[in-house]
């Protein structure tokens, strides 16, 4: 029964922590810290480089990922 007791606890904490942080996620999502992320490819930069290579577009697009794209 204490079992039941502590998870009904973790239910009702984790729906207040949401409830507390609903607005909080909601300006993120609406493009408060994303909105200056711009699109990949040379087109896309203010000054690109003169030379652009598959494997250079390969990185671009998976940027900021932690793994190297399987073209390099």
């Amino acid at each position: 029964m204490g079992l039941i007791k502590l998870a009904a606890a973790g239910a009702v904490g984790y729906a207040l922590y949401k409830y507390v942080n609903k607005e909080k996620l909601e300006e993120v999502f609406a493009g408060g810290d994303r909105a200056n992320v711009r699109g990949s490819g040379p087109d896309h930069m203010t000054s690109p480089p003169k030379d652009w290579s598959k494997t250079d577009e390969a990185i671009d697009e998976s940027f900021p990922a932690s793994d190297p794209p399987s073209t390099y």
